[in-house]
């Protein structure tokens, strides 16, 4: 489910894959980076720029946002709501720093990110939702979820990590669960954050070779390498079975990290009535980069 080793050690992986009808082999060991990845990195998926944008920019919009987060949180300290978010999507697709950017502003008194690692027996043997809902936001309190049930969705059947019939029953109890979270008054959002495949193996190469990076990527990540195809398969399906009118999927299109987070961000607090709101300040959400369930694909 996704978990590192702690040990920061890959060893020597090639990847065989055929990608836009050709036979590759990536070696993530090589510190040369192949052309046919950084040429199509940023464009892969149909990513709509041909440029990240501006860092400057990027900065600016940034701190406005987070001014705006500021608020956000008094509100939510003052009346008691509660927001809770989970970020999903592929490995390296952005999640981490997307939480990275809406959090570290706030109070962290009363706002955290919960990023669980592999289940101990207790939890293993658990109804599966239990050891999350133990995480929920209590009163004024934003939860942001780095990964969530939804790894039994996607990662878990993929890698194998559960059983068929386990799949199908959380693809079939889950929008259940999740009305009873929005019955409950809590502000719910779900990204999934999506990437291009050639963008993948990059941020996979710049993680094996920058030492600041490298406990950031395991050995899973490289097997995930040749089961783009089974991510994407059970990745439409959980969409098609999990995406509803009160929960549904806030598609992000992730290649550009910048535009990924300024766009998160502006989705939060635009469903957010929260006092001394300032639209202008937040500005539009860029609808190229965000969409909502399946249709976003297409």
């Amino acid at each position: 489910m996704d978990e590192q080793d702690g040990t920061g050690e890959i060893g020597s992986r090639i990847a065989e894959i055929k990608i836009d009808g050709k036979h590759r082999s990536f070696d993530i060991d090589d510190p040369h980076l192949p052309k046919w990845i950084s040429e199509k990195a940023l464009g892969s998926d149909h990513y709509p720029y041909d440029e990240k944008l501006d860092n400057d920019l990027y900065r600016k919009e940034l701190e406005t946002l987070q001014i705006e987060l500021v608020k956000a949180q008094i509100w939510l300290q003052k009346t008691g709501k509660r927001v809770m978010a989970l970020f999903e999507g592929r490995d390296a697709a952005g999640k981490g720093g997307s939480i990275f950017a809406i959090h570290a502003c706030l109070n962290p008194r009363s706002a955290r990110v919960v990023a669980l690692t592999k289940p101990t027996e207790t939890e293993a043997g658990q109804w599966y939702f239990q050891r999350y809902v133990t995480h929920f936001p209590t009163k004024g309190e934003l939860v942001l979820f780095d990964r969530s049930w939804y790894n039994r969705a996607v990662v878990e059947p993929v890698m194998g990590f559960c059983t068929p019939e386990q799949h199908r029953h959380f693809l079939k109890v889950t929008p259940a669960f999740e009305q009873l979270i929005v019955d409950e008054g809590i502000h719910f959002f779900k990204f999934w954050l999506n990437i291009g495949r050639e963008m993948q193996m990059k941020r996979f190469h710049d993680r094996r070779h920058d030492p600041r990076k490298i406990w950031k990527l395991s050995p899973m990540d490289i097997a995930a390498l040749s089961k783009w195809d089974d991510y994407s398969e059970k990745r439409d399906l959980m969409l098609e079975k999990t995406h509803t009118q009160d929960a549904p999927w806030i598609i992000i299109r992730a290649n550009d990290k910048r535009r990924a987070r300024l766009n998160i961000i502006r989705q939060i607090l635009t469903s957010l009535d929260y006092d001394g709101r300032d639209d202008d300040a937040i500005g539009e959400i860029d609808y190229k980069i965000l969409g909502f369930g399946r249709k976003a694909f297409d």
